[in-house]
């Protein structure tokens, strides 16, 4: 019998069962790529199931890319989704920073009420964000599916929590050397929170890029179709060759998985104390 030790087996234990989560989890987008590649030979509903195309194929995703105007419904998520995650950091941090840094009456009052307004779901409030994008003249416009996302209050929440960790000295530094409100804002604040910043993009983007209510609502001009509402359409129309739904599905999450690909090495903490002497 094999003398391993109490530390490495422990090791050996966490690592099988971390493994075996990611499988799990993994498995309906694997089964999801299985799909896409597989031939119209093979035969998707087999039982016991075949995770390996036998005859793989990228017809799928050139049949979906040509019947439907994928290109654009493209463009338009991640047009969407880049103005939201850029209009919500600004947004976000211009409303935590004072939350965070600034001193005056009613600070803590105002972040319990912003922060009291997650639990208030997104139904509830539809019908009259609703209203008012129409009123503002924005229903079929890509501002208009931006609208609800100008700003959130996790963002805010997120955001504030990490101001208040930037050591203060830096702040005293900069205003010595003159710096405005804004310049301190921009110049120090910020780059000293990039972390933060990162993840709420990230969630930020995910968010608008597979949100399918609210555009659904509020566009009626196929050439503003988002990605969630090319593939429902794709559903639509080839619901009866599960190959091409599975194709439609695997173009409009790839682009998330780049992201956080990219982005995931940014997701880590930084010690703005190391820009403090003495």
């Amino acid at each position: 019998m094999l003398n391993i030790p109490n530390s490495r087996l422990k090791l050996i234990l966490i690592y099988g069962l971390l493994a075996a989560i990611a499988l799990v989890t993994l498995f309906p987008l694997l089964w999801l790529i299985s799909t896409a590649l597989k031939s119209p030979t093979e035969n998707i509903l087999q039982s016991p199931p075949q995770l390996l195309p036998s005859q793989p194929t990228f017809n799928n995703f050139l049949t979906v890319w040509r019947s439907l105007p994928f290109a654009q419904y493209l463009y338009n998520s991640t047009l969407v989704a880049l103005l939201t995650v850029a209009l919500n950091l600004l947004f976000c941090s211009l409303a935590a920073y004072p939350l965070a840094r600034l001193s005056f009456v009613g600070r803590n009052s105002i972040f319990i009420a912003i922060v009291s307004t997650i639990m208030i779901p997104f139904q509830i409030v539809m019908i009259p964000l609703y209203i008012l994008t129409v009123q503002l003249g924005l229903r079929n416009t890509y501002l208009g599916i931006i609208f609800p996302s100008l700003a959130s209050a996790f963002g805010i929440f997120l955001l504030r929590q990490a101001f208040m960790g930037v050591p203060k000295e830096l702040e005293e530094a900069a205003r010595m050397d003159g710096s405005s409100e804004v310049g301190l804002w921009w110049h120090i604040m910020l780059p000293a929170i990039r972390p933060a910043l990162v993840t709420l993009s990230i969630f930020v983007f995910i968010g608008s890029w597979s949100d399918f209510l609210w555009p659904l609502i509020v566009i009626q001009d196929e050439g503003l179709y988002t990605l969630p509402l090319g593939v429902a359409k794709l559903a639509g129309t080839f619901s009866l060759d599960w190959r091409l739904v599975a194709a439609g599905s695997i173009i409009s999450v790839a682009p998330i998985l780049l992201l956080f690909s990219f982005l995931q090495r940014y997701i880590v903490p930084t010690e703005t104390s190391t820009g403090v002497k003495g």
